[in-house]
């Protein structure tokens, strides 16, 4: 192995070693990433300037892509030096660039979960203790899920428990309901 590497000339070696180097780091972050085990120990340089590619991942991909074009084309006798490093340079970047957005895309899918308790208004639901001007519960199906919250009644006037109720606003947290005409 090591006549092999040798035998190659000092560019060549560069390429190599690159193209091996970020490709095990490639393989080594995608192993931890299925395992669960990545922690997301990034460096952000420059994070006001929205492009944050200085990653593990855009390192590496970057020196992956840099050594598989720019050893191709010189072992190949393709082309000349200069251009396989430039052509190698431009690979690199354009991976680096290309797991930016990949990875940016991934992190608009996520999500908190969070439900704002104002999309509430509108629910329809039933009163489960009697709503009154000092308080009660209602259950109300919101975000495909029944849920029991805090309730006044939009008139003052008490609802008693089992009536069809509509949320008409939000006070503090407290859902402001009314019967459901029928």
């Amino acid at each position: 192995m090591i006549e092999w590497f040798a035998s190659h000339s000092f560019l060549e070696q560069v390429f190599l070693l690159s193209g091996t180097v970020g490709g095990i780091i490639l393989v080594f972050r995608m192993i931890l990433m299925i395992a669960g085990l990545d922690h997301h120990t990034d460096v952000h340089v420059d994070s006001d300037a929205g492009f944050q590619a200085l990653t593990v991942q855009g390192v590496s991909s970057f020196l992956t892509m840099f050594g598989i074009v720019g050893y191709t084309l010189v072992h190949g006798a393709l082309v000349a030096a200069v251009f396989a490093i430039f052509a190698g340079l431009a690979a690199g970047v354009f991976s680096m660039w290309l797991m930016h957005r990949i990875f940016r895309g991934m992190l608009r899918l996520q999500s908190s979960g969070t439900v704002s308790l104002f999309a509430a208004v509108g629910s329809v639901g039933t009163v489960y203790l009697t709503v009154g001007r000092e308080g009660g519960r209602v259950q109300i199906d919101f975000a495909n899920r029944l849920r029991e919250f805090e309730a006044i009644s939009a008139d003052g006037t008490a609802i008693p428990t089992g009536t069809p109720i509509r949320v008409q606003s939000i006070e503090a947290n407290t859902l402001v309901v009314a019967p459901v005409e029928r």
